[in-house]
Protein backbone atom coordinates (compact mmCIF):
# COMPACT_ATOMS: atom_id res chain seq x y z
CA UNK A 1 0.00 0.00 0.00
CA UNK A 2 1.49 3.24 -0.95
CA UNK A 3 0.49 6.93 -1.19
CA UNK A 4 -0.40 7.61 2.52
CA UNK A 5 -0.04 11.66 3.32
CA UNK A 6 0.86 10.27 6.87
CA UNK A 7 3.46 8.27 8.50
CA UNK A 8 1.50 8.14 11.78
CA UNK A 9 -2.45 8.08 12.62
CA UNK A 10 -4.14 7.35 15.29
CA UNK A 11 -7.87 5.92 14.45
CA UNK A 12 -10.57 6.56 17.00
CA UNK A 13 -13.59 3.48 16.81
CA UNK A 14 -16.28 4.29 18.69
CA UNK A 15 -17.74 1.21 20.48
CA UNK A 16 -21.31 1.35 18.43
CA UNK A 17 -19.16 0.69 15.30
CA UNK A 18 -18.37 -2.73 17.08
CA UNK A 19 -21.91 -3.51 17.29
CA UNK A 20 -22.93 -3.42 14.00
CA UNK A 21 -26.98 -3.53 13.60
CA UNK A 22 -27.62 -4.80 16.94
CA UNK A 23 -28.62 -3.27 19.80
CA UNK A 24 -25.70 -4.11 22.16
CA UNK A 25 -22.56 -6.08 22.12
CA UNK A 26 -20.11 -7.03 19.32
CA UNK A 27 -20.70 -8.11 16.38
CA UNK A 28 -17.97 -10.30 14.52
CA UNK A 29 -18.79 -10.13 11.12
CA UNK A 30 -17.95 -6.28 11.91
CA UNK A 31 -14.90 -6.83 13.96
CA UNK A 32 -13.69 -8.63 10.95
CA UNK A 33 -14.43 -6.35 8.30
CA UNK A 34 -12.63 -3.59 10.38
CA UNK A 35 -9.71 -6.09 11.02
CA UNK A 36 -9.28 -6.37 7.10
CA UNK A 37 -9.49 -2.81 6.68
CA UNK A 38 -6.73 -1.86 9.28
CA UNK A 39 -4.39 -5.15 7.88
CA UNK A 40 -4.45 -3.07 4.45
CA UNK A 41 -3.39 0.17 5.68
CA UNK A 42 -0.86 -1.43 8.52
CA UNK A 43 2.71 -1.69 6.31
CA UNK A 44 5.90 -0.25 6.51
CA UNK A 45 4.51 3.20 5.59
CA UNK A 46 2.19 3.73 8.50
CA UNK A 47 2.24 3.55 12.11
CA UNK A 48 -1.19 3.10 13.46
CA UNK A 49 -2.44 3.74 16.87
CA UNK A 50 -6.06 2.98 18.12
CA UNK A 51 -8.16 4.53 20.56
CA UNK A 52 -11.96 2.32 20.84
CA UNK A 53 -14.57 3.45 22.67
CA UNK A 54 -17.45 1.15 24.75
CA UNK A 55 -20.68 2.85 24.14
CA UNK A 56 -21.72 -0.50 22.36
CA UNK A 57 -21.51 -2.14 26.34
CA UNK A 58 -21.68 0.52 28.90
CA UNK A 59 -21.66 4.39 28.54
CA UNK A 60 -20.75 6.05 31.70
CA UNK A 61 -22.53 9.65 30.99
CA UNK A 62 -26.05 7.63 30.69
CA UNK A 63 -25.65 5.40 33.63
CA UNK A 64 -24.67 9.14 35.24
CA UNK A 65 -27.86 10.66 34.17
CA UNK A 66 -29.99 8.14 35.74
CA UNK A 67 -28.54 8.37 39.47
CA UNK A 68 -24.80 6.30 38.92
CA UNK A 69 -22.21 8.58 40.38
CA UNK A 70 -20.42 9.85 37.78
CA UNK A 71 -16.70 9.15 38.38
CA UNK A 72 -17.74 5.17 39.58
CA UNK A 73 -19.87 5.05 36.17
CA UNK A 74 -16.80 6.32 33.89
CA UNK A 75 -14.82 3.97 35.09
CA UNK A 76 -17.03 0.91 34.40
CA UNK A 77 -17.16 2.46 30.90
CA UNK A 78 -13.26 2.30 30.81
CA UNK A 79 -13.79 -1.08 31.38
CA UNK A 80 -16.06 -1.90 28.22
CA UNK A 81 -13.52 -0.25 26.37
CA UNK A 82 -10.68 -2.55 27.45
CA UNK A 83 -13.33 -5.42 26.60
CA UNK A 84 -13.52 -3.81 22.92
CA UNK A 85 -9.99 -3.22 22.48
CA UNK A 86 -9.14 -6.86 23.62
CA UNK A 87 -11.78 -8.53 21.39
CA UNK A 88 -10.15 -5.83 18.66
CA UNK A 89 -6.56 -7.30 19.30
CA UNK A 90 -7.87 -11.12 18.64
CA UNK A 91 -9.60 -10.05 15.48
CA UNK A 92 -6.51 -8.31 14.03
CA UNK A 93 -3.97 -10.92 15.48
CA UNK A 94 -6.00 -13.87 13.78
CA UNK A 95 -5.23 -12.42 10.58
CA UNK A 96 -1.48 -11.85 11.14
CA UNK A 97 -1.56 -7.99 12.50
CA UNK A 98 0.98 -7.90 15.46
CA UNK A 99 -0.61 -5.73 17.93
CA UNK A 100 -0.57 -4.28 21.48
CA UNK A 101 -3.18 -3.37 24.16
CA UNK A 102 -2.09 -0.66 26.42
CA UNK A 103 -4.70 -0.07 29.40
CA UNK A 104 -4.31 3.43 31.71
CA UNK A 105 -6.00 1.25 33.84
CA UNK A 106 -3.67 -1.65 35.12
CA UNK A 107 -4.54 -5.01 34.57
CA UNK A 108 -1.54 -6.67 33.60
CA UNK A 109 -2.87 -10.02 32.96
CA UNK A 110 -4.47 -9.09 29.52
CA UNK A 111 -2.85 -6.15 28.41
CA UNK A 112 0.27 -3.67 29.28
CA UNK A 113 0.19 -0.92 31.30
CA UNK A 114 0.01 2.48 29.23
CA UNK A 115 3.84 3.43 29.07
CA UNK A 116 4.25 6.46 25.89
CA UNK A 117 7.78 5.63 24.89
CA UNK A 118 6.96 1.93 25.14
CA UNK A 119 3.77 2.84 22.85
CA UNK A 120 5.97 4.57 20.75
CA UNK A 121 8.55 1.84 20.45
CA UNK A 122 5.86 -0.82 19.42
CA UNK A 123 4.59 1.83 16.35
CA UNK A 124 8.02 2.04 15.39
CA UNK A 125 8.37 -2.36 15.42
CA UNK A 126 5.13 -2.00 13.13
CA UNK A 127 2.67 -2.98 15.62
CA UNK A 128 -0.84 -1.75 15.98
CA UNK A 129 -1.26 -0.10 19.41
CA UNK A 130 -5.00 -0.18 20.84
CA UNK A 131 -4.96 2.46 23.80
CA UNK A 132 -7.70 0.89 26.28
CA UNK A 133 -9.32 2.39 29.71
CA UNK A 134 -9.63 5.94 28.02
CA UNK A 135 -7.11 8.62 30.26
CA UNK A 136 -7.69 6.51 33.15
CA UNK A 137 -10.03 9.49 34.63
CA UNK A 138 -13.55 9.79 34.96
CA UNK A 139 -14.91 12.92 33.37
CA UNK A 140 -12.94 12.52 30.65
CA UNK A 141 -14.27 10.85 26.89
CA UNK A 142 -12.70 8.49 24.92
CA UNK A 143 -12.71 11.37 22.09
CA UNK A 144 -10.35 13.80 24.75
CA UNK A 145 -8.23 10.43 25.22
CA UNK A 146 -7.54 9.90 21.71
CA UNK A 147 -6.65 13.62 21.22
CA UNK A 148 -4.11 12.99 24.30
CA UNK A 149 -2.83 10.04 22.83
CA UNK A 150 -2.70 11.05 19.42
CA UNK A 151 -0.69 14.58 21.16
CA UNK A 152 1.52 11.84 23.34
CA UNK A 153 2.84 9.50 20.28
CA UNK A 154 3.46 12.28 18.53
CA UNK A 155 0.99 11.51 15.49
CA UNK A 156 0.27 13.54 12.03
CA UNK A 157 -3.49 13.35 12.32
CA UNK A 158 -6.31 11.85 14.04
CA UNK A 159 -9.25 10.17 11.80
CA UNK A 160 -12.51 10.00 13.74
CA UNK A 161 -14.63 7.26 12.36
CA UNK A 162 -18.10 7.66 12.57
CA UNK A 163 -21.67 6.49 10.88
CA UNK A 164 -21.87 9.75 8.85
CA UNK A 165 -19.73 10.67 5.76
CA UNK A 166 -17.94 13.89 7.24
CA UNK A 167 -19.21 17.32 9.20
CA UNK A 168 -22.86 18.50 8.58
CA UNK A 169 -23.85 21.65 9.75
CA UNK A 170 -26.41 19.75 11.41
CA UNK A 171 -27.73 16.63 11.50
CA UNK A 172 -28.45 15.05 8.24
CA UNK A 173 -30.64 12.77 9.26
CA UNK A 174 -32.89 14.79 10.85
CA UNK A 175 -32.41 18.02 8.63
CA UNK A 176 -32.28 17.08 4.78
CA UNK A 177 -30.66 20.79 4.00
CA UNK A 178 -27.95 19.90 6.21
CA UNK A 179 -24.72 21.24 4.21
CA UNK A 180 -21.73 19.08 4.21
CA UNK A 181 -18.36 20.39 4.94
CA UNK A 182 -15.12 19.43 3.31
CA UNK A 183 -13.00 21.42 5.55
CA UNK A 184 -13.83 23.64 8.46
CA UNK A 185 -11.71 25.19 11.50
CA UNK A 186 -11.62 23.85 15.08
CA UNK A 187 -12.98 27.56 16.10
CA UNK A 188 -15.80 27.07 13.85
CA UNK A 189 -16.72 23.35 14.72
CA UNK A 190 -16.35 24.92 18.95
CA UNK A 191 -18.76 27.84 18.18
CA UNK A 192 -21.10 26.11 16.37
CA UNK A 193 -21.27 22.88 18.30
CA UNK A 194 -20.96 20.67 15.78
CA UNK A 195 -19.38 17.98 18.06
CA UNK A 196 -17.07 16.31 15.75
CA UNK A 197 -15.49 15.66 19.16
CA UNK A 198 -16.18 16.66 22.24
CA UNK A 199 -14.95 20.26 22.80
CA UNK A 200 -12.37 19.08 25.49
CA UNK A 201 -10.80 17.23 22.64
CA UNK A 202 -11.41 19.38 20.12
CA UNK A 203 -9.74 22.59 21.91
CA UNK A 204 -6.68 20.47 22.94
CA UNK A 205 -6.08 19.28 19.16
CA UNK A 206 -6.38 22.90 18.83
CA UNK A 207 -4.15 24.03 21.08
CA UNK A 208 -1.45 21.30 19.44
CA UNK A 209 -2.34 21.82 15.96
CA UNK A 210 -3.79 18.21 15.68
CA UNK A 211 -6.06 17.30 12.42
CA UNK A 212 -9.01 15.63 12.74
CA UNK A 213 -10.57 13.18 9.71
CA UNK A 214 -14.12 12.82 9.88
CA UNK A 215 -14.94 9.89 7.97
CA UNK A 216 -17.52 7.19 7.25
CA UNK A 217 -16.60 3.76 8.25
CA UNK A 218 -19.32 1.95 7.29
CA UNK A 219 -17.95 2.14 3.58
CA UNK A 220 -15.33 -0.35 3.29
CA UNK A 221 -11.86 1.30 1.69
CA UNK A 222 -12.35 4.52 3.38
CA UNK A 223 -9.28 3.91 5.97
CA UNK A 224 -7.30 3.57 2.83
CA UNK A 225 -9.03 6.61 0.66
CA UNK A 226 -8.74 9.21 3.92
CA UNK A 227 -5.10 8.07 4.31
CA UNK A 228 -4.16 9.04 0.88
CA UNK A 229 -6.19 12.50 1.31
CA UNK A 230 -8.97 11.53 -0.75
CA UNK A 231 -11.77 13.36 -0.36
CA UNK A 232 -13.87 11.20 1.79
CA UNK A 233 -15.21 12.76 4.60
CA UNK A 234 -13.84 16.03 6.75
CA UNK A 235 -10.76 17.47 7.57
CA UNK A 236 -10.60 19.64 10.73
CA UNK A 237 -7.55 22.21 11.03
CA UNK A 238 -6.98 25.48 11.09
CA UNK A 239 -7.14 25.80 7.15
Amino acid sequence: MSGFCYKRVLLKLSGEALMGDAGYGIDPKVLDSLAAQIKDVVSDELELAIVVGGGNIFRGLAASAQGMDRSQADYIGMLATVMNALALQQALEAIGVDTRVQSAIEMRQCCEPYIRRRAIRHLEKGRVVIFAAGSGNPYFTTDTAAALRACEIDADCIMKATKVDGVYSDDPKKNPDAVKYDTISYSEVLAKELHVMDSTATALCMDNKMPIIVFNLGVEGNIARALRGEPVGTVVSFQ
